[in-house]
């Protein structure tokens, strides 16, 4: 099982709205995310608007595609695209970063 944790920045103005669509995650979304090999998955958010996401998974890269090949995910990285800095253009989704991992205490 592949640990992964990314790094996104919320926009300053959207953190609160963010907050909230977050406490209500489509079940549609929240289906193909499991469906699609999405485990243990959390975001954590700082006031100034620093993400940490976190999850688990067999294949990060099949888990994307996966995601990517969804009617939900495109419709919901549409609406939660205005809420990130410095996308350079790209979906949240595809802004994922993996960090490395340098050290874990099982």
């Amino acid at each position: 099982m592949q640990r992964v944790c990314f790094l996104l920045k919320v926009r300053q103005d959207r953190i609160a709205e963010y907050r909230e669509r977050h406490a209500a995650v489509w079940p549609e979304m929240r289906e193909a995310l499991s469906a699609t090999g999405w485990h243990n998955y959390s975001l954590f958010l700082r006031d100034d608007g620093l993400l940490v996401g976190y999850l688990e998974t067999e294949d990060f890269g099949a888990a994307r595609a996966g995601m990517e090949a969804t009617e939900v995910n495109a419709r919901w990285q549409t609406e939660m695209s205005p809420f990130f800095e410095s996308l350079d253009g790209s979906r949240p989704d595809e802004a994922m970063k993996p960090l490395t991992e340098v050290f874990h205490l099982a």
